[in-house]
């Protein structure tokens, strides 16, 4: 929806969910949309550890809204 009013949007999911994700992009119909995806699960994970899992995938949030 965020993408539709024109604002630069990139989703993180767990790998767990590239399969739904890519669905629901199709449907919306953005089939080209780029989302970055994470190691599952994050639940059980310190703070530390899902600081390292995000700042792995930054530089892959800023490509993405580069191109917007």
């Amino acid at each position: 929806m965020l993408e539709r009013a024109g604002v630069p949007t990139v989703s993180v999911c767990t790998d767990a969910f590239v399969v739904p994700a890519r669905a629901m992009a199709d449907v919306l119909g953005h089939p080209d949309f780029q989302f970055v995806t994470i190691p599952h699960p994050i639940a059980s994970l310190s703070p530390a550890e899902l600081d390292a899992n995000v700042r792995a995938v930054v530089g892959d949030v800023v490509r993405i809204l580069s191109q917007a």
